[in-house]
């Protein structure tokens, strides 16, 4: 039986996607030490990024010739819009934060951005799929690992627990199954550009998640 593309793909990334669910802010988090000012920036670029996301998942509607990955996409598009952006907004509203221009200009956070968008506008369904699938199960992974950590923050633990719950864990690792479907039918080349591609969100990811720290508010990695 041959490999399956995600297996390939998780091995060689692995010493990136473990740089990224290992990152000081995935630390900070599990030891309940992330500063109060670090959140809320995390909080403005990944809200942001929920309605770049919004972009991304349309390419794949668009860019998508069969009508169950079509509903699959679409019911991912209606959890964005409804489940995860009244989170954003809900927290914005209690922690007295706004929109910040100059934030979303930030180098690693445009970087983030413009390369995932640049991904769905250019690459074909499987490379969304792979984007995505970096991205999720990233996300998946580690909140699933630390969800038993104490959280004093109680927007922290919501968003953790946003992250490993069941339907997102089923939409990760439907993405997952899906880039293996669509890797049965690759060429070597294909294959090898879902590789990178993987490995280029993981790398986009740790930048982003660096940029919600000031330098005085770096702490050790325990």
């Amino acid at each position: 039986m041959s490999e399956l593309l995600t297996d390939r793909i998780l091995a060689e990334n692995a010493a990136v996607f473990e740089a990224m669910v290992s990152h000081r802010f995935v630390h900070d988090i599990e030891a309940d030490r992330l500063p109060v000012e670090v959140f809320d920036r995390y909080l403005l670029i990944e809200g942001a990024f929920v309605e770049t996301a919004i972009a991304i998942f349309g390419y794949a509607v668009v860019k998508a010739t069969d009508l169950d990955d079509r509903r699959k996409l679409i019911a991912s598009l209606d959890a964005l819009a409804n489940e995860q952006m009244p989170y954003f907004e809900a927290a914005f509203v209690q922690r007295g934060i706004a929109p910040d221009p100059t934030l979303q200009a930030e180098p690693r956070v445009a970087a983030f951005r413009d390369g995932m968008l640049a991904i769905a506008r250019d690459g074909d369904f499987s490379a969304i799929i792979t984007a995505m699938f970096a991205a999720e199960w990233m996300y998946w992974t580690w909140c699933d690992a630390i969800r038993q950590a104490p959280m004093s923050d109680p927007m922290v633990r919501d968003w953790i627990e946003m992250h490993a719950a069941p339907g997102f864990a089923a939409q990760a690792r439907w993405l997952r199954d899906r880039l293996d479907a669509l890797g049965a039918q690759m060429t070597p080349a294909q294959r090898d550009e879902a590789v990178r591609v993987f490995g280029e969100v993981q790398r986009l990811e740790i930048d982003f998640h660096a940029a919600a720290y000031v330098e005085s508010e770096l702490s050790p990695v325990a």
